[in-house]
């Protein structure tokens, strides 16, 4: 496994729609390998989720972990619970009804700043797995964050583009 850079805001690949990837590469041992090095990068970073064009690969792949380490306090206020690792592959977002969250967030592409971006608080996610088989994720409060965050990476936007610019803010 490898620790892969991740690109920085300004990389054109950040800004382009990530292509699907084919049944064939699903089941690719290039991409079983791909994924391993990505959840190694991840965690290195550290961050709770990573995008295929975060490491300059055009393609609808992320992987996501929230080991959920923070002060219950905080973690209450978000609806942070511990999302253990999982893929998804050509994702579809759905919106769920019901009113945004506002909280700060931070991007392993923009680093060392945050700003507050609100989104929505249940999201559906239906999607592939690292297998090829299809998932459907329901999820809310954190976790439906994460999830949105790492979807707008694969249609070429970045948490700055949602985000409330009087709250942009070196961390």
């Amino acid at each position: 496994m490898a620790i892969l850079e991740i690109v920085q805001a300004g990389h054109p690949v950040l800004r382009e729609l990530a292509r699907p990837l084919s049944p064939e590469e699903v089941a690719s041992k290039e991409l079983a390998r791909l994924i391993d090095d990505m959840r190694e990068t991840m965690r290195a970073a550290p961050g709770v989720g990573l995008a295929a064009p975060q490491i300059g690969i055009g393609v609808q792949l992320a992987v996501i972990e929230d080991p959920a380490t923070v002060p219950d306090d905080d973690a209450r206020a978000r609806d942070r619970d511990k999302v253990p690792f999982h893929v998804i592959i050509n994702p579809r977002l759905t919106i769920e009804e019901g009113e945004p969250a506002v909280f700060f967030e931070g991007c392993l592409s923009v680093d060392g700043w945050c700003a507050k971006v609100a989104r929505a608080r249940c999201v559906r996610v239906d999607a592939l797995d690292e297998h090829g088989r299809p998932v459907t994720i329901r999820a809310r409060g954190w976790y439906a964050r994460i999830l949105q965050h790492e979807i707008d990476h694969l249609n070429g936007m970045l948490y700055i583009d949602r985000m409330d610019t009087r709250t942009f803010q070196a961390v």
